[in-house]
């Protein structure tokens, strides 16, 4: 349980985040950074392997994503910094150490404003620094029952940025909506993938508990393997309990290296917590300091995109949507660039909304139905501007559009789709009044209720009458003629 009124104890919390940035080329050198489905130890080089007398050459578009990443946090970008050597020995780092950035980063004191428990929150930004990463180590069981290792170094190399937060969260439910929100602003501008399914988006967690008094404050602890937000949660409340256990029986926590076991739901020990001297941190002599000009910064401020947060804002405030519908609206770059394009630059509040209810409770489901990416609608701007118009005009009832939206095939408007299918709506009086007449014998009751003044009997009728022209005709015209055939003797 997180700290609370009368809870003795407080949470703090830290997030270290590694993001894949999205570039063709590896960070130090040109072997390609897409190396999800080449064969293992294929999308290597000299420089991948750390072979004797490679030499590196930085990654300028790989800067550039850092950069643009450190504004969007509101970070500063100091004019002066350099590379720097990790040193530490591990199976998957073939040189031994690992190039780095330490004192001097590329952005310094920024901030991250996200939702948590329905209130704004913001924490700092210590750091946003670029690094490469490392291969992989693949645990299997080989041909005669016993266990071996492999490494794979395709993904050496690959563009790494470190993004290090202040320890300004208090609870797991917390460090799970800050990296949710992390991750749409770095999908937002394109600096990374956000995959953390693939790898390309991963947290360290450093968390501590000491007693709101101040009589006990206990160490620090880093919680490492968790692969999904919900995974962070886990662990982090599982690792708050155990710290707080710990420190009500009188004993101490540890500074240690924790892991997660997600098929537990248990934190446990891997080490003793490194220092930053432990890894020898030098100047990295084979690439010279980075001297980052205004020249360089500007233009990447400039092109940055509204981001989520104030694009929901101003979703909210001009088209009258509700908060919920706008959060999801603007969830992910392409769906809020797509809704926008369906409604134009100065589109009427009314229509604004019913787009949106037609994106959010109709569309969404059917790219959750079919499995696609959260990035992708199944229709094109073009498609669904023509079935909102259709529908606006008459053209396609409410109900006939939501039978037709999983029968449209790819490029095919809606309007064409609907002639194909006989789903235009219904001109022919004889058939409305041919539908009336049936519903009106099928339910005398609710006839007798609505001339005896019960008047909202007739929207059972209204329904009635619309499902045997299975969809096609207008309620209003249903209404109209249901209200006329009523008065009727």
């Amino acid at each position: 349980m997180s700290a609370g009124a009368g809870d003795p104890f407080e949470t703090v919390i830290g997030l270290e985040v590694h993001a894949q940035l999205l570039t063709r080329s590896k960070m130090y050198c040109g072997c390609s950074a897409d190396y999800t489905d080449s064969p293992p130890n294929t999308a290597i080089c000299p420089v991948c392997l750390g072979l004797p007398g490679a030499l590196p050459v930085l990654n300028e578009a790989a800067i550039q994503s850092a950069i643009s990443t450190g504004l969007a946090l509101s970070c500063e970008i100091p004019a002066f910094n350099k590379l720097d050597r990790k040193n530490y020995v591990y199976p998957d780092l073939p040189k031994g150490y690992q190039i780095s950035q330490y004192d001097l980063p590329l952005c310094v004191g920024g901030h991250l404003t996200f939702e948590s428990g329905g209130e704004l929150r913001t924490a700092g930004i210590t750091r946003v620094h670029v690094e490469e990463d490392t291969g992989r180590l693949v645990h299997r069981q080989g041909d005669h029952g016993e266990d071996i290792s492999l490494v794979d170094l395709n993904r050496s190399g690959v563009p790494l940025m470190e993004i290090v937060g202040e320890p300004d969260l208090r609870s797991p439910e917390e460090a799970r909506d800050y990296l949710a929100a992390l991750r749409q602003i770095l999908r937002y501008i394109g600096a990374s993938s956000g995959n953390m399914e693939e790898g390309a988006f991963r947290c360290d967690a450093n968390i501590s508990t000491r007693a709101t008094d101040g009589s006990v404050v206990g160490a620090k602890v880093e919680v490492k393997n968790m692969n999904s937000f919900r995974a962070v949660e886990r662990a982090l409340r599982y690792e708050e309990q155990r710290q707080r256990d710990v420190l009500a029986g009188g004993g101490t926590v540890p500074q240690e290296t924790r892991g997660w076991v997600e098929d537990r739901g248990v934190t446990v020990s891997q080490r003793t917590k490194e220092q930053a001297h432990d890894y020898r941190y030098f100047p990295e002599p084979d690439l010279p300091p980075l001297a980052v000009t205004s020249e360089m910064v500007e233009p990447l401020g400039v092109s940055l995109p509204e981001l989520p947060l104030a694009r929901r804002d101003r979703f909210v405030e001009a088209f009258g949507l509700p908060a919920a519908d706008a959060a999801l609206l603007t969830s992910e770059r392409e769906i809020a660039d797509l809704f926008e394009e369906i409604v134009g630059a100065n589109p009427e509040p009314g229509a604004a909304r019913r787009a949106a209810n037609w994106i959010v409770n109709d569309v969404m489901g059917l790219q959750r139905q079919r499995g696609l990416p959260s990035e992708t609608l199944p229709f094109s701007a073009a498609q669904l501007r023509d079935l909102v118009s259709a529908v606006e005009e008459g053209e396609i009832t409410a109900r006939a559009a939501k039978e037709l939206l999983p029968q449209i095939k790819p490029d095919e408007m809606p309007r064409d789709a609907a002639a194909r299918l006989n789903l235009l709506s219904l001109n022919d009086a004889g058939t409305v009044r041919t539908a009336i007449d049936e519903t009106l014998a099928a339910f005398p009751e609710a006839v007798a209720d609505y001339r005896r003044g019960k008047k909202a009997a007739i929207g059972r009728l209204i329904g009635e009458t619309i499902k045997r022209t299975g969809g096609r005709a207008r309620p209003d015209d249903v209404r109209a003629r249901l209200e006329e055939a009523l008065a009727e003797a």
